[in-house]
């Protein structure tokens, strides 16, 4: 179905962004580069969304994403705002990016050196080679069509879709990341290796396109990076370069619903009654609290209630946040980034993502950013989260986090006891968060960790548009439209927003304001 673009908006040059999410934040240094007065408007009481952060105990927990895999993003955004990124921001490269562990005590470290890369194949399966250089071609050719040009521009007209279906079939896009491993190389290790990424978007790696196989291509050509003072560092410096275009970003403003006038997007009222006028509206909010929420007293021709209940959405996290004493030094082998494969691969992800259910077993991811940043904990200690992904609260006999949150954060412990033994007798600080977390702090559908899981009928033209489909004058951006989650996914949903909005038509005669509820 074709939808035609909405009219440009009234010449006043004021915007609203709901949610400050990374991005909510790029969303609105796009607006101001290109004239408008911004507000945002955020229900926390900090800015970052997922990539937010809570001290507590002279500790600094980074809550959501804690690397950069695609610099040259924020670099361009910042400098289409007239500022220098790196002058703002202090990103360091990681060597290596992290290390991938299996229970018969094998490791494979990734790093963005060539020679290295073809040492930890030659060492841990030497006849997969020609395969594994195979599949880094494969890497590239994804990556130059979907991310530098599917995942960089509009897709909301159907004649979009139809243009780029031969490449999509050229390229297999209906085999999955793992099934596209698994013709590459033989060992398990291996393939679980190149094809275990789509979890950190929250796609199934046995479901999801092998489009997405191009992580490993964008590890290879631009590294993985850490943000001095985490990603909240990121988006302290996104406020700074909003307030500088004389945008604002308010803190504890929750919004409730989207006000229409004449059939267009004309503002927001809060939660708490206040109400903001403005003539483009862009929600960083999810997708589908978007429409099911903020737009609840609108009918819908695409994104009703019932169409969101039958999507498909991404996995739940529970991530146990927590801080040591006296351990600066200690575990020599644990770096910066750890994942911890459990017994089973295909089977822990069909429990988590078809059968709904917690498994006994599991993988971790173990981030310790105090080898790399030691701000983020006191003097002599470390600051650790533990990341395990768990099925959404959508399943049927969701899982009850208020009885489980102990018993699953003492099983992961016992689990990271294997590899950092005594742990447990340093941890001075704890902090969970589980799908209810997720639900209820960021307004996520079912407390899934990523919105819609990125299946390929998920994504793309399939994907809610960054230019509403249901009301002329509001635009969506973050994880849950197009191109997709994670940090390069919605530093570019706030590109492709750029495209889409005219520049303001004139400089507008003041930020915009609160007025008295009705």
């Amino acid at each position: 179905m074709h939808l035609p673009d909405p009219p440009a908006p009234a010449p006043t040059g004021e915007a609203i962004v709901i949610g400050a999410g990374l991005g909510g934040l790029a969303a609105a240094m796009r607006l101001g580069a290109k004239g408008y007065r911004v507000t945002v408007l955020d229900k926390l009481d900090s800015p970052g969304g997922r990539g937010s952060a809570i001290a507590q105990g002279g500790h600094r927990f980074d809550l959501g994403p804690t690397i950069v895999t695609v610099p040259q993003l924020l670099r361009s955004l910042w400098a289409d705002c007239g500022r220098d990124f790196d002058a703002d921001v202090d990103l360091r490269a990681l060597d290596p990016f992290y290390e991938i562990r299996w229970p018969d005590g094998s490791r494979f470290a990734a790093s963005q050196d060539p020679e290295a890369m073809r040492g930890e194949i030659e060492r841990l399966a030497p006849g997969d080679m020609a395969g594994y250089e195979r599949f880094l071609r494969d890497a590239e050719a994804r990556y130059e069509f979907g991310f530098e040009d599917l995942g960089r521009r509009p897709m909301h007209r159907f004649a979009d879709l139809l243009k780029v279906l031969p490449r999509f079939a050229m390229l297999r896009a209906d085999r999955s990341v793992h099934a596209h491993a698994a013709r590459r190389v033989r060992d398990p290790r291996l393939r679980m290796a190149l094809s275990f990424h789509p979890l950190f978007i929250g796609g199934d790696p046995f479901r999801v396109t092998s489009m997405y196989i191009l992580v490993s291509h964008l590890e290879k050509q631009f590294g993985v990076h850490y943000a001095m003072g985490g990603v909240a560092a990121i988006a302290e410096a996104m406020v700074r370069v909003i307030a500088g275009q004389g945008g604002q970003v308010i803190q504890n403003a929750e919004a409730d619903r989207i006000e229409v006038t004449e059939g267009r997007a004309r503002g927001v009222q809060l939660a708490d009654g206040r109400r903001f006028a403005g003539d483009v509206v862009v929600s960083n909010a999810d997708a589908g609290h978007t429409y099911d929420r903020l737009l609840r007293d609108r009918p819908k021709r695409r994104w009703g209630a019932a169409k969101l209940r039958r999507k498909r959405w991404s996995m739940g996290l529970f991530v146990w946040y927590f801080g040591t004493a006296g351990t600066a030094g200690k575990w020599p082998d644990i770096g910066h980034h750890t994942i911890f494969n459990g017994p089973r691969y295909s089977g822990l992800v069909r429990d988590i993502f078809r059968r709904g259910q917690l498994a006994a077993d599991m993988s971790l991811y173990l981030h310790r950013p105090s080898v790399t940043d030691p701000s983020v904990a006191p003097e002599g200690g470390d600051t650790f989260y533990a990341l395990s992904p768990v099925p959404h609260l959508g399943h049927p006999d969701a899982v009850d986090w208020d009885a489980e949150r102990e018993r699953y954060r003492a099983a992961v412990l016992a689990e990271l006891e294997t590899h950092l033994p005594g742990l447990g007798a340093h941890i001075t600080e704890s902090l969970t968060f589980t799908p209810q977390e997720f639900r209820d702090r960021y307004l996520s559908p079912h407390g899934a960790g990523f919105s819609l899981e990125p299946r390929i009928l998920q994504s793309a033209w399939f994907r809610p548009h960054n230019v509403s489909e249901e009301l002329p004058g509001l635009y969506l951006v973050g994880a849950g439209t197009h191109p997709g989650a994670g940090v390069p996914g919605v530093i570019s949903s706030a590109e492709v927003l750029g495209k889409l909005v005219p520049d303001a038509p004139a400089a507008p005669a003041r930020a915009a304001v609160p007025v008295a509820a009705e």
